[in-house]
């Protein structure tokens, strides 16, 4: 069975050019987790590297099956230059690593909260999973292993977090589209949510 993460660092470089840095965390009984940083103009992207290593499984399952189950990256694009973003690498590892330190699968609509700011000041403590397929394309894998989605982050305050929970992802999506929320702003307000 090839080795997947090659195969996923070189389907990054294609979407999103050369990295200009890169980082590694590992955490007690896990993989190591890499963290990507891409620049481009104003707008700077961190992606997850070792995540999709092995496929996530479900957490009621009694042995998890070490093929089949769904892989993913992580994508995160902010607006360069405005906070010290850089922060984020951490965090970001902590919430690729979660698949396999608390057994949950990472999808799109899901909540991911890292309990802290994702950077210094950031009014973020949580990011709300989006679909992939826009800016980085899926990894199609050889049978029988899933494709690896690369899922985007937009980052949420606790305010929308917490109305995320009661209206759902979609509303909360809708309601950023209606104002023209900047996702990409490291420093925004929470959007209004009355």
């Amino acid at each position: 069975m090839a080795d997947v993460l090659p195969l996923v660092e070189a389907r990054l470089r294609s979407a999103l050019g050369e990295p200009d840095a890169r980082a590694a965390v590992t955490f007690l009984g896990t993989d190591r987790i890499e963290v990507l940083r891409f620049q481009e103009g104003d707008v700077v992207r961190y992606a997850t590297l070792g995540m999709s290593a092995q496929p996530m499984s479900d957490p009621t399952a009694v042995l998890a099956d070490p093929v089949k189950g769904p892989r993913a990256e992580l994508v995160l694009s902010v607006r360069a230059g405005l906070a010290d973003t850089d922060k984020v690498l951490r965090p970001l590892a902590v919430l690729a690593a979660s698949p396999q330190v608390e057994g949950v699968i990472v999808a799109p609509g899901a909540s991911l909260d890292v309990g802290e700011p994702l950077w210094p000041g950031a009014p973020f403590t949580s990011v709300l999973v989006a679909e992939p397929g826009g800016l980085v394309e899926d990894l199609d894998l050889d049978e029988p292993l899933d494709p690896v989605h690369f899922l985007p982050l937009l980052p949420m305050t606790p305010n929308e977090a917490a109305w995320k929970r009661v209206h759902g992802a979609q509303a909360l999506q809708e309601r950023w589209l209606t104002h023209g929320t900047d996702l990409r702003d490291p420093s925004r307000g929470s959007v209004p949510l009355e």
